[in-house]
């Protein structure tokens, strides 16, 4: 009988003639197909396979977009016993429909909420937990630290210094922001955020799963801040024509200070001149205060399909994936952050900064098309994106919203 860390042995029954896969093997599916996620999980099956010697990992690697179609036809047809996703409104669907494992046993027997807290609650659904949570990254402002230093600007840590600082950098000829919001999302970044700072993270989740309507007053409070940079032109003037990648260059050349995006910006940072202390990286500022911090850290997860036919090996693999050890151990190879915060500090600046950022979080948001679905995602993002260029249409924007609200949510 096998054990999992800190849980006694956990008996299996098949009932009404179901036939168990071999004890001791479990089957994985997941999406690891670029190199360092594959990497990565060679690693980690490995190194669980040499500490549970008795249990066979057979993987299954698709690509990304292929796995998106794959997993809703193999959880509910020759199901897997361990399964890649992802946290929050992601794997709600799953859930609901009763093809995810209640695994909640596995976090208690392993102390998991505390040492996975920050995700907790993007794992939880009706009070349980579907599955655990093993990498993530932070999104924050990155920013030019030697222009500031050379304007006598501090980073920011409130609204109103955020403010101030940006009408500082304006009137030096800096935009104070580089943006690139052609594939919409980066402006899907700014809304979550402003509405994490303004409203906190309860709101904020429970608009992205449609049961706020886009004209309450709360909502149009956050894009009246929004405006506050909006109006006064603190974001690159053509950032509707730009990727994120091509916003980066003005970034590098000095052109503009700041730049919300995650944490993959810096090594394009880098690869375009500058070096490590000429970027300062800082937490989205407060707006509302005593409002607990809430962050974007979009969190990748592995899931024990309801239909699984060997839950006690797969429940030892959650458990494994779960320890301090493991998860730093990928994440190194990831270039990510651990979510265990029992695990070692990542020794890479924003990294650890990031790893205490996200480790001391009220909650997680998954980022607005993650957390919202597709529907509402791709008219919330549009509607985003003509905001930051014509900020005047904002009461239509968000009439079409909550037209687009009432029929995505059905």
């Amino acid at each position: 009988m096998k054990k999992f860390f800190g849980l006694g042995a956990v008996a299996l029954s098949y009932a009404m003639g179901v036939s168990a896969a071999l004890s001791g093997e479990i089957v994985l599916n997941s999406d690891h197909s670029d190199p360092a996620p594959k990497k990565a999980m060679e690693e980690l099956i490995a190194d669980f396979q040499s500490k549970h010697p008795d249990i066979k990992v057979k993987w299954n690697n698709f690509d990304h977009e292929g796995y998106k179609s794959a997993i809703r036809n193999f959880l509910t047809a020759d199901a897997p016993d361990v399964v890649a996703w992802y946290a929050g409104n992601r794997m709600e669907p799953f859930v609901k429909a009763g093809l995810f494992t209640d695994v909640s046993d596995v976090w208690q027997a392993n102390g998991l909420d505390d040492q996975l807290k920050s995700a907790a609650s993007a794992m939880t659904i009706d009070g349980k937990k579907w599955g655990v949570p093993y990498t993530y990254y932070q999104w924050g402002i990155y920013y030019r630290a030697d222009i500031f230093k050379d304007k006598g600007i501090e980073p920011p840590k409130d609204w109103s210094e955020l403010l101030a600082a940006s009408e500082k950098l304006k009137a030096a000829g800096v935009t104070p922001f580089a943006i690139g919001t052609k594939a919409l999302w980066p402006a899907g970044g700014w809304f979550d955020y402003l509405d994490l700072r303004v409203n906190g993270y309860d709101f904020h989740m429970k608009l992205t799963s449609g049961q706020v309507p886009y004209t309450d007053p709360k909502v149009k409070a956050v894009f009246e801040k929004w405006s506050e940079l909006v109006k006064p032109g603190y974001f690159l003037e053509n950032h509707a024509a730009l990727d994120w990648q091509d916003a980066i260059p003005q970034f590098v050349q000095g052109k503009a200070a700041m730049y919300l995006m995650g944490n993959f910006a810096v090594a394009p940072m880098k690869d375009g001149g500058l070096k490590e202390d000429q970027i300062g990286f800082l937490q989205f500022p407060t707006i509302t205060e005593g409002l607990p911090a809430a962050e974007e850290a979009p969190t990748d997860t592995f899931h024990i399909p309801a239909a699984a036919k060997n839950k006690e090996d797969a429940k030892t693999f959650l458990a494994y994936l779960a320890t301090p050890e493991a998860q730093a151990k990928m994440n190194v190879t990831l270039g990510q952050l651990p979510v265990n915060n029992k695990s070692p500090q990542p020794e890479d600046k924003f990294l650890k900064a990031g790893f205490q950022m996200l480790s001391a979080a009220q909650g997680l948001a998954q980022f607005y098309d993650r957390d919202a679905p597709a529907e509402m995602a791709k008219a919330g993002m549009e509607g985003f994106q003509q905001f930051m260029v014509k900020p005047e249409k904002l009461d239509a924007i968000l009439a079409r919203l909550e037209k687009v609200r009432a029929r995505a949510y059905k």
